[in-house]
């Protein structure tokens, strides 16, 4: 038989993780609410594919807990779980432990500014009670370490744990105990500058630790 030819199997990946980043976006964001039912053919034609990559990424959502598939039935947001969360939160904090630890010992001067920078925005963007900004400026904050400890499992662990605790971030972060996160941020800073790698690793678990469901 022909050998297939690669470019079809990377499209429809390309496809595929286009459909689950839009779908997990709009989980996350609220856009689609828990309970909400998921029809197959009004999401292929919201995002303008086939019906392959988007059960693809239906599937993939499922394996992370923001979907509930019911074969032969329905599919629906899931309801946040208070377990699942407790859980995903266990291991972002360890990861998150384990990426300062490792980053700490190569962060440049730019890499330090970055930090302030995005804590700057994450305060700024608190006080203004804009919850998708403060995500993001979190997430730009927490990303610099991410990146610099150059390991992709870390990478990998973090982008199925992560959207678990997005819905519950939102509630944190349009109350006022979400403030304290910013004089953590802080503190990571500043034993990352002192070339601390256990002290800003432990304070940036525990920072992912005061997230309560």
């Amino acid at each position: 038989m022909p050998i297939p030819s690669g470019a079809a199997g990377t499209d429809r990946t390309l496809l595929r993780d286009q459909a689950f980043r839009t779908l997990r976006t709009a989980i996350v964001d609220g856009t689609l609410e828990p309970g909400e039912r998921l029809n197959d053919a009004e999401i292929c034609e919201w995002l303008g594919v086939s019906r392959t990559p988007v059960r693809e990424a239906v599937a993939r959502l499922e394996q992370i807990g923001l979907v509930t598939v019911r074969p032969g039935s329905s599919t629906t947001v899931s309801a946040l779980d208070v377990r699942a969360t407790v859980e995903a939160q266990a291991v972002a904090a360890a990861m998150h432990e384990l990426a300062a630890r490792e980053a700490v010992p190569v962060l440049a001067p730019a890499d330090l500014d970055a930090m302030v920078a995005a804590n700057d925005g994450f305060a700024a963007a608190l006080t203004a009670g804009e919850i998708d900004a403060a995500i993001a400026a979190d997430d730009a904050f927490h990303g610099v370490l991410v990146r610099r400890c150059g390991n992709r499992r870390v990478t990998s662990v973090l982008d199925d744990v992560t959207p678990l605790l997005r819905r519950m971030e939102r509630v944190r972060f349009s109350s006022l105990t979400g403030r304290s996160s910013v004089a953590q941020h802080a503190r990571i800073v500043e034993l990352a500058r002192d070339g601390d790698a256990d002290g800003a690793a432990r304070a940036n678990r525990d920072n992912w630790l005061t997230l309560r469901p």
